[in-house]
């Protein structure tokens, strides 16, 4: 607002508004649509015009438009953003354009330290936003969780990368994870019901959406109620195997007995899932394992049409090989003949993978389904054992949080 009053002295006010993909390469942040944020600044007073912004960089925008007078807030002195100040002076002074700079609002930002405030979301708003982000970035960065508290590191955590602050975008609610946690083996012996009231705690205290691990799915008549519990729910989507039987977890490979479903089959639970959905907000995924059972590139091409064609909104992928090839072989043949449905990978086995690697192929979701637990466990049995070595805890007090950063870790603790 100080800008756009600051401007208003000047002469006619036209704002560039970065579009959705543009605003999500800036921050990663998932922010009010363009189309929305566009009717807003066009109804206030004073501005004449609102244009749309392809790029973080004002280049494209400044020629076009060549204006009088750059308005903007000084907080692009900082080094992330310093490289298009330089750009865009240059750019005015083949015009002889003059820029002008607005002390930046004292406490204003368009993030808030998530342990600083009391999340909240509705099912409705959690239940767009995969779709949202895909659509904003076409790329969705997802880590499994297994309780509220690890739902707090993936709404929270962030790094630096190439100059940008990357974060994960959503989380994921395995069925190996959720078994395992409760000291059950991966067979789909946890059934929904629990694993839903464990997903409602989770959603009590974080915002991002969520991608369920849904096996086999069961009979299709009983996927048609899951697909309706969850949506419900706020989960944005679910993955489910085209494998029949007793579930065993896929890395196993053919280590153990495991059948696939006919084509036929599961088609036709994914079209009964697909009718039972409420909105087009929810996704259903169909998870091809040709690669697993050594069926073969063909075999998973073939899957893949049928899928898509029964209304399956998304592929995954599955390898348990320590190289991506197949994935590659997989992507390369698939984006040939569809370029619209959206494709997920899981690097368990494969992780030395990179993501730009996956995503230049066209993967648009990249999960990883396990890796929080994975890292829980051997800490806890560390700390366990230096308490039975030393018969004291001393020795275990350098591998914990403090109490006190236990205390303050959750608001209304301490």
């Amino acid at each position: 607002m100080n800008v756009i009053e600051t401007a208003r002295r000047y002469g006619d006010v036209v704002i560039g508004l970065l579009t959705d993909p543009a605003r999500t390469k800036v921050d990663g942040v998932l922010h009010p649509n363009y189309q929305y944020r566009k009717r807003i600044l066009e109804n206030i007073a004073g501005v004449k015009e609102v244009v749309s912004q392809q790029n973080s960089d004002y280049l494209l925008s400044l020629r076009r438009l060549r204006p009088d007078y750059l308005i903007c807030g000084d907080e692009w002195h900082g080094e992330v953003h310093s490289s298009h100040r330089e750009e865009a002076l240059a750019a005015m002074l083949e015009w002889r354009g003059q820029i002008i700079e607005i002390a930046y609002a004292s406490g204003a930002s368009d993030r808030l330290p998530v342990f600083d405030v009391v999340l909240g979301t509705t099912p409705t708003v959690r239940l767009r936003q995969l779709r949202r982000q895909l659509a904003g970035s076409g790329f969705v960065r997802v880590l499994e969780v297994h309780s509220p508290l690890s739902g707090l590191i993936v709404e929270s955590i962030a790094a630096e990368r190439d100059g940008r602050s990357v974060g994960f975008d959503a989380m994921w609610s395995s069925s190996l994870v959720d078994s395992t946690v409760r000291g059950k083996p991966d067979t789909e012996a946890v059934d929904h019901s629990a694993r839903f009231a464990g997903i409602n705690d989770l959603f009590e205290v974080t915002t991002k959406p969520l991608i369920y691990d849904a096996d086999t799915g069961g009979r299709a008549e009983h996927f048609a109620f899951t697909v309706r519990s969850l949506e419900r729910l706020g989960v944005s989507a679910v993955i489910v195997e085209d494998k029949i039987g007793l579930k065993r977890n896929s890395l196993l490979g053919n280590d153990v007995t495991q059948t696939r479903e006919s084509v036929e089959n599961f088609c036709h639970k994914i079209s009964v899932g697909k009718a039972a959905q409420a909105t087009g907000d929810f996704a259903i995924i169909g998870r091809i394992e040709s690669f697993i059972l050594n069926a073969g590139l063909d075999d998973a091409l073939f899957r893949a049409r049928e899928y898509v064609a029964a209304g399956a909104d998304g592929i995954m992928i599955h390898s348990r090989s320590k190289e991506p090839d197949e994935i590659f072989a997989f992507c390369e043949k698939f984006r040939k003949a569809d370029t619209e449905t959206f494709l997920v990978a899981v690097p368990t086995s494969y992780s030395g993978v990179y993501e730009h690697e996956l995503r230049a192929r066209g993967i648009n979701v990249v999960i990883y389904a396990n890796h929080l637990l994975r890292a829980a466990y051997p800490a806890m049995m560390q700390v366990a054992r230096a308490i039975l070595e030393n018969s004291r805890c001393r020795e275990a007090d350098s591998l914990c949080m403090s109490v006190d950063s236990i205390l303050r870790l959750i608001p209304g603790t301490a």
